[in-house]
């Protein structure tokens, strides 16, 4: 049924039976999620569209893919369900108003998805803004514009992955005056304006990931069930995620664009996956380990890595920057070999390198002249 928040502790539920039923409770945790974004594009609902929710459905009903597809949005949903329909035998079009794919990566990360959905067969055009659509002679269209030119492009099913947005209406928070501003507006323990009603999850930000949800989960029901005794502080220092084309591309804490933004120094060390011999043995080549430090010292601010089992690779980053242990203590961890995960152990080994101690080294070299006479 459908539940609506009357007031702090009651939520009434229209069921789908028709009857109303009540339930009253201590506490209210607000779990509502998102829906996809779907821009205001003169003509969509002639056409017809499907996003990220609606597909699977639609599609299913049918004998096969549809032949021809436009995915509108260059971010990793739309990354991610273009290169798989193009994989599937799909005529696949990928457009991005912003001169470039996966806008909060890195350039040289954004220049390698580009070449992976170039390669699955995904025709992606960037820096063209979607302005209309239009049934000609039965036919559906994209029109597009880039440089002061329109562009059409023909399609069988319109795929909207523009971004999502946090559900906030039909369910009460408006009468109860609780404060939106495109989420729910939560303290540090996730309540909101009503220290009994918590919200986690999508609807609560400021992250749109499912992990990132059930974690916020942990927090907001601990703290309803017991926060006259103690309440926790949700952690976001340390939040990872991953794009999952091929290759995967995850991220944990700061990249080269982040750093820039903040103004915070950095270092930066790359290991490549083409010296890996895990890699080349399963001709995964293509990607690389990024880690950003401050100058000087191993402590690491953040990590992009690319390439097969990326998501899985990162794993150790996020323990070590939540935990506090550098560099030294990642290159000093015995890795099994061969493995994808020694490509960590060799990116510090690469730090470790471009921080030899000089001075050390050169009193151990004229030791071991004098110890050879």
């Amino acid at each position: 049924g459908y539940a609506t928040i009357v007031d702090p502790w009651t939520v009434e539920i229209k069921r789908d039976d028709g009857e109303t039923q009540r339930l009253t409770t201590r506490s209210i945790v607000i779990a509502t999620g998102g829906r996809p974004f779907v821009p205001d594009l003169p003509g969509l609902e002639e056409t017809g569209y499907v996003t990220s929710d609606t597909l699977w459905e639609e599609f299913a009903q049918m004998d096969d893919i549809p032949k021809r597809m436009v995915v509108l949005g260059g971010g990793p949903i739309g990354c991610e369900l273009s290169q798989a329909f193009a994989r599937l035998g799909a005529k696949v079009v990928q457009v991005e108003r912003a001169d470039r794919l996966l806008a909060k990566e890195d350039d040289e990360v954004a220049e390698l998805a580009m070449s992976a959905q170039q390669g699955s067969g995904v025709h992606v055009l960037t820096g063209h803004d979607a302005i209309r659509c239009e049934m000609v002679d039965g036919e559906k269209r994209l029109i597009l514009e880039a440089g002061g030119e329109e562009k059409s492009v023909a399609f069988d099913a319109l795929v909207i992955a523009v971004g999502r947005s946090a559900r906030l209406t039909g369910f009460g928070l408006e009468e109860l005056g609780i404060e939106t501003d495109r989420t729910v507006v939560t303290d540090d323990y996730l309540a909101t304006l009503y220290p009994n009603i918590y919200a986690a999850g999508d609807v609560a930000g400021p992250y749109q990931f499912t992990h990132v949800a059930s974690h916020q989960a942990w927090f907001a029901s601990v703290n309803a069930l017991f926060g006259q005794f103690r309440k926790f502080k949700a952690d976001y220092r340390v939040i990872p995620w991953t794009t999952f084309i091929d290759p995967e591309i995850a991220r944990v804490g700061l990249n080269e664009q982040d750093a820039k933004e903040q103004g915070v120094a950095y270092e930066v060390t790359t290991y490549e996956m083409d010296d890996l011999d895990r890699a080349i043995a399963e001709s995964a080549t293509q990607g690389f380990v990024k880690v950003l430090t401050p100058p000087g010292k191993d402590k690491i601010l953040g990590v992009t890595i690319v390439g097969n089992n990326a998501g899985e690779l990162l794993a150790e980053y996020v323990l070590a920057m939540k935990y506090g242990l550098g560099l030294n203590k990642i290159l000093g961890t015995i890795h099994t070999y061969p493995t994808m995960a020694e490509a960590n152990k060799f990116a510090a080994g690469e730090w470790k390198r471009a921080h030899a101690p000089d001075g050390l080294l050169r009193w151990v070299e004229r030791y071991h002249d004098w110890m050879r006479g």
